[in-house]
């Protein structure tokens, strides 16, 4: 009876551990925009908005799914994808091996899912590279899916497969802060220039 006792005790103190973490990872924090106001010159604060919307950018939530070559990671540590599939010609996996054979319209045990599941174009891709070459890259509307700044904004801030990153499923680590938080940061880069780190 008393092993029973401690058994449950410890199963249930290992549940709200995990509970814990969980929680403490989904709440990661991003500055806000307003931290940044003390940077006086504009472009100083531009870059330092961009760098901290880099974390988001940079996480594997968003990385994974924009690599450079024609297989994505996945997983925390940014794995290559298995089993090893290939981009194919629309993004969406070659023939035979789809991603909509395992990724669904939602998340689920074994497999993360979107009903916009695919891999970023080869033009936006970005694992692996600088902040600095991310930053040029998603203001160039022949490697951003033909955006401007205002719609770029817009993209971060309300897309629902950039909202995945935040809700990425059991056993994902979510992207820093929220989707809303990321967005403000974006919209104040743009506002202040859209400036790029230097390296």
């Amino acid at each position: 009876m008393r092993g029973i006792f401690w058994f449950t005790i410890t199963v249930a103190c290992s549940l709200l551990t995990a509970a814990v973490t969980n929680a403490a990872l989904r709440h990661e924090a991003l500055k806000n925009p307003e931290d940044f106001a003390n940077i006086r010159d504009e472009k100083a604060r531009s870059i330092a908005l961009f760098e901290e919307a880099g974390k988001v950018i940079l996480h594997p939530r968003c990385a994974n799914c924009h690599p450079s070559g024609d297989r994505p990671h996945q997983g925390d540590d940014s794995r290559l994808h298995q089993p090893p599939i290939t981009r194919g010609a629309d993004n969406h996996g070659a023939v035979g091996m789809r991603c909509a054979t395992c990724h669904g319209p939602s998340n689920f045990e074994r497999a993360p899912g979107n009903p916009k599941w695919q891999m970023a174009p080869i033009e936006m891709a970005w694992f692996g590279k600088s902040l600095a070459y991310i930053c040029a890259q998603i203001k160039d509307p022949k490697r951003n899916g033909g955006m401007t700044l205002d719609q770029l904004v817009v993209h971060m801030s309300t897309d629902h497969l950039v909202g995945w990153a935040w809700n990425p499923g059991t056993g994902r680590t979510p992207a820093p802060a929220t989707q809303a938080e990321f967005g403000k940061l974006i919209k104040y880069w743009v506002e202040t220039g859209a400036h790029c780190p230097a390296s």
